[in-house]
């Protein structure tokens, strides 16, 4: 067991002021942010980290700091794990810091540093803001060009800054990490770009008529019609010149690797130690894949009741009664129903009216043709959840889909995606009523499995339980809660006295009953199709939830967004198959304003994280395949979420990224020999 100090005998050392700068910890007000289990160590010259997994660490330096007259910030990093690349946040914030996005009162700059590695950063600090009257005109998008993600911007103000932040990003590794020789350097900030010296009356509207950032140029951007029907003319040569890898079975399996038994369907098996996916025809297979494959990836809000006005953004949308009008609608199953429960009234598809213009009259057909095309040209044998289902069932690429379940659900403090009571009828009955409504999917050789429901918060090991005691009476999981504690004890016991061990049992069976209900609709109603789990975001909070999904899922799946799969691991009494639902990074040097979830510094570093990613997952003996989050980008302005990334294959208007497409044929076109290890 790891010791650590405790923190009430914690001493801060600190080094003395310089001639090159000051050091703001020999200030008041240093402190450590809340660490369970965790110490805080020091150094001669900084600081040592150490926090344990789940939980939340850093340092914070808190005072008054007027950091006008300062230029950069400038600090050393080590990462002192072995296997993990720590990312990590440094942000500068006032006293009235914002968590909604955009977030305001607050400038972040995201860091990796690698395994065993120390880095010397000088961070620039952000420009006064020339009108930061126009910067809070912008809404519905998680960073906009005032408040770019990566570097240092424009959401504080420097004269009043109240906390200084060093914090590890991912808060569900175990991680150790020193910062050192924290300075901030004297002289003159940088300029701001120049399109923030545009008044409110010239930067609107921001948006041009192809979804992008019109104030800014860039390698592939389109610029007219002209530009779309060259770039699919460029590209026509470029997917002659890669037809794909020669080694592929109809199914995208392994056609030069052992052939094993031919079921019809995809299966699981365990193959020398390896877990391996196997296909309709006996081949190893291996799912390299991309989530939502479909032509609405960049549809943004227009008009709502819970809206601030947006229409002033956009240049040149299409009048209404005309052709493109249609693309007032989007045309995402999935996403459509997020839009109507945030009160939007009115969106724009930007990336199906680009397809449009691109590809002609029999635009979506053409696309739909070309999708197919491309992921076997990109090295791809899998269109992954979230995809045009039309695109799906043209027999041409392995899939996948997911189903979510929306029945009453617990309600467990306003997540995302709450856990719907398994114990309601309605529940069983949904679940039926998707598999039925699907039977062309649970029936389709080509169709690897479903996932079911994504990124439930189940919590530590009575969370479920405690959220339904402090449920309505009427939900059924509060009924059915009452008879169990009845059953246990002997006689009625109210749920909110009950005792740990109670909610612990509660939550447990919750879950049991939960992946219990779904295994047998899929046993009855989609017989011989994978059950690939129900995505957990990152790692499940408790090893009781692992468990018990364990023995109803045919594959575990997991969206991990990460630099590299080497520290990943299972319990070592669970040996099961296991699926990367979503994975991805971007860079913010193309054009839109956030890179997601895992940051690079251009398009090039991004290629080469993806490569160092795959290949982690390519080694990992339970690991049967990587689905990348998504292919094409989102819209620059922000869809039902804010969310606006850089994480497309292709960006809004069509266009592949080169270098991305580059990688992704190098890990696809060899994965095979990559996987069963041979050199």
């Amino acid at each position: 067991m790891k010791r650590f100090l405790p923190l009430a005998l914690l001493l801060l050392l600190v080094s003395a002021c310089n001639e090159k700068g000051f050091n703001p910890l020999a200030r008041p007000g240093v402190r450590m942010l809340p660490v369970s289990g965790g110490a805080f160590e020091p150094l001669p010259d900084g600081f040592h980290i150490k926090r344990s997994a789940f939980e939340n660490g850093g340092v914070s330096i808190t005072g008054d700091f007027d950091l006008r007259s300062y230029k950069a910030l400038s600090f050393t990093v080590h990462n002192c794990d072995s296997l993990e690349h720590l990312s990590l946040v440094v942000s500068l914030r006032n006293m009235d810091v914002t968590n909604t996005w955009p977030k305001r009162g607050c400038t972040e700059n995201r860091l990796q540093v690698r395994p065993l590695e120390t880095r010397s950063f000088t961070l620039p600090l952000p420009a006064d803001l020339p009108h930061p009257e126009l910067d809070r005109l912008l809404d519905r998008m998680r960073n906009t060009p005032y408040a770019t993600d990566g570097n240092f911007a424009y959401g504080a103000d420097l004269s009043k800054i109240s906390e200084i932040r060093f914090t590890s990003r991912w808060n569900k590794l175990d991680l150790s990490w020193e910062v050192s020789g924290i300075r901030f350097r004297p002289g003159e900030r940088a300029k701001a770009p120049e399109y923030m010296y545009r008044d409110s009356a010239d930067f609107f509207p921001f948006i041009d008529r192809y979804g992008q950032f019109k104030w800014k140029d860039w390698p592939g951007k389109t610029h007219s019609d002209e530009d779309l029907v060259r770039a699919r003319e460029q590209e026509d040569r470029d997917l002659a010149g890669h037809p794909g890898p020669d080694d592929r079975s109809q199914f995208g399996g392994w056609k030069n690797g052992p052939r094993l038994e031919a079921t019809g369907r995809f299966r699981v098996e365990k193959v020398d130690g390896k877990w391996w996916m196997v296909d309709p025809e006996g081949y190893l297979f291996w799912s390299n894949g991309v989530v939502r494959v479909n032509p609405s990836s960049a549809v943004t809000p227009l008009e709502g009741k819970n809206l601030a006005p947006r229409l002033f953004y956009f240049e040149d949308l299409p009048e209404k009664g005309s052709e493109e009008a249609l693309f007032y609608h989007t045309n995402d199953l999935l996403l459509a129903p997020y839009y109507t429960a945030r009160g939007i009234d009115s969106t724009f598809d930007f990336s199906f009216a680009n397809i449009r213009r691109k590809y002609g009259p029999d635009y979506v057909h053409l696309y739909a043709e070309r999708a197919h095309a491309r992921l076997k040209s990109w090295g791809l044998n899998t269109i992954a959840n979230s995809s045009d289902r039309a695109i799906c069932l043209m027999d041409r690429t392995p899939y996948t889909d997911r189903l979510e379940i929306h029945s009453k659900p617990i309600p467990t403090g306003g997540a995302w995606w709450e856990v719907p009571d398994p114990f309601d009828p309605a529940f069983r009955a949904e679940i039926i009523r998707q598999l039925k409504e699907r039977q062309a999917e649970c029936s389709d050789p080509w169709c690897l499995g479903l996932f079911v429901d994504n990124e439930h918060r189940w919590g530590d090991d009575t969370h479920i339980a405690r959220c339904i005691a402090q449920a309505p009476a009427d939900l059924m999981a509060r009924k059915e809660m009452c008879r169990f504690l009845k059953e246990l004890h002997g006689q009625p016991v109210d749920p909110m006295q009950a005792s740990e061990e109670d909610l612990q049992a509660f939550s447990w069976r919750v879950i049991e009953k939960y992946y219990a209900t779904i295994r047998e609709c899929f046993d009855t109603y989609a017989p011989g199709l994978l059950y690939l789990g129900c995505r957990f975001n990152g790692h499940p909070a408790t090893e009781a939830v692992l468990q018990i999904g364990a023995r109803y899922c045919d594959v575990i799946s997991y969206n991990l967004y990460r630099y590299t799969l080497d520290s990943f691991t299972l319990p070592e009494d669970i040996d099961k198959p296991v699926m990367i639902g979503e994975f991805h990074f971007g860079a913010m040097d193309r054009g839109l304003f956030h890179p997601g979830e895992m940051n690079c510094s251009d398009q090039d570093d991004r290629a080469a994280c993806y490569k160092e990613y795959m290949r982690s997952a390519l080694r990992h003996p339970q690991i049967v395949g990587a689905h990348w989050h998504q292919f094409s980008d989102m819209a620059t302005s922000g869809r039902f979420d804010g969310q606006n990334y850089q994480v497309g294959l292709t960006d809004c208007c069509d266009t592949p990224y080169p270098e991305t497409i580059a990688a992704f044929r190098e890990i696809g076109y060899g994965m095979y020999p990559l996987r069963a290890g041979i050199k």
